[in-house]
Parts: C-alpha cells; structure tokens; sequence
C-alpha cells in the first residue's frame, strides 16, 4: 500500500528536495505541495493524505493553524500531521501537539529518518519516544492551555486499569515492546491496550493519548535534579 503525502513548506527548494527523496521510494508518493498553510488545509481536502509534512512557519496561515484546521475536520480523521521544525521556539511544538499533530522531526533531519518518520506516522504510531522529546512534552504540555479548559481525571473512566497502565507507559516515552517487557505481557497485547484507549478517549493517534495522559494527570512529568 502506497503512503500518499503532501509537503507544506514555504521553500521551493526544500520541497522539491524532499519530493524526489520521497517519490524514490516504492511505498511513498508525494501527492501535492503547499508553500502556506491555507493552500495545505485545501489541498489536504482535496487530495485526503495519509500524512502532510507541515513546515510551523509559513507566511499567511502558519503550520500550526493549517494543523489545527485539518486535525479538527472529521473528513480528515485519517490524515496524520508531521511537524518539521528547527525547535527555535518549543512552545510550537506543544502548541502542534495539542492541535493534533502526530508529532515533529528537526529540519536537519536526515533522508532515512524522516521517511521513517513518515511511515510511523502513517501507521499510527508517534515520534514521541527519544528522550529530548520526552523532556519537550513533560515541559510544554502539563501546562495549561491558555484558553482551554483543564482535563479531569474523570475522562480516564472508562478506561480499564491496564489500559490506564499501559497509555501511562507509552506517555513516559516507552515503545510497544518496552512496556511489554516491564508488563510481562506480548506486544501485540500492549498494542491492543493503545488502540483501545485510542478508541474510547476519541484519540485520532498515539500522540494524541500522550497528551491526554499528561493533562489529565495520569502521566507527570519528572522532576529535575536538585
């Protein structure tokens, strides 16, 4: 099955670029390009994506705008965000995570990572795991959202303890087989428990259920050392 994806990015070079690097591969296409964030939300609606890489900021509608527009459209639901950015600003990349994003790459990123990263997103998955990352989420998204209102506890109900064990896991940063490993239980378990979760808190993905756990307090961040 081909990933079909779309470039945001307001340099023509870069995303030309990144179109042949994608297009060499058999199971990617790149299927359109946008150089501002109102023509990705157009063109995401027009050409249905399986994941936009979208660039924070272009002039107009910025990325994280565009991301919210397309992540909030049910026609878009299966449509996955890949943030690009230089992380000059890491209040942009809570805010795209909060927005829906799926999660972020550095823009000197290199060619056999973000394909890969493209396809984690396209299956589901999250760049959420390294630990820089990780610092970034427990720094950014336990605060409040300003204008939003705080998550309750209460939301994790219908969750069953297992499944709350195991979305707080993958919230800390651990992958599928690592939380197996600390659970004794298969991976194939673990992925069940996250899809679940997914599927009763009305998450789109695995990124999404890490912000989830974090404000509802289910996940905390870690403390810095004295």
């Amino acid at each position: 099955m081909t990933i079909r994806v779309l470039l945001a990015d307001d340099q023509a070079l870069l995303r030309a670029t990144f179109r042949i690097l994608i297009d060499s591969c058999e199971d990617l296409e790149v299927v359109g390009e946008a150089a501002d964030g109102k023509q990705a939300v157009e063109l995401t609606r027009a050409h249905h994506p399986d994941v936009v890489v979208m660039d924070i900021r272009m002039p107009g509608m910025d990325g994280l705008a565009a991301t919210a527009a397309i992540c909030s459209d049910p026609d878009l639901s299966a449509t996955r965000v890949l943030i690009l950015t230089t992380f000059e600003i890491d209040e942009y990349v809570a805010q795209a995570l909060r927005a829906g994003a799926s999660g972020f790459l550095g823009k000197d990123v290199g060619a056999d990572e973000l394909l890969t990263g493209i396809r984690t997103i396209a299956s589901g998955d999250a760049l959420l795991s390294p630990a820089a990352t990780r610092a970034l989420i427990t720094r950014f998204l336990t605060t409040p959202d300003p204008g939003g209102k705080p998550a309750s506890m209460e939301r994790l109900d219908q969750l069953t303890a297992r499944e709350r064990e195991v979305m707080a896991l993958a919230a800390e940063g651990y992958a599928n087989n690592e939380i197996a490993e600390k659970l004794f239980i298969s991976h194939l378990t673990v992925r069940t428990h996250i899809h679940r979760a997914m599927g009763k808190l009305d998450a789109r993905d695995r990124a999404q259920l890490v912000v989830i756990a974090y404000q509802t307090g289910l996940a905390e961040p870690a403390r810095p050392p004295h």
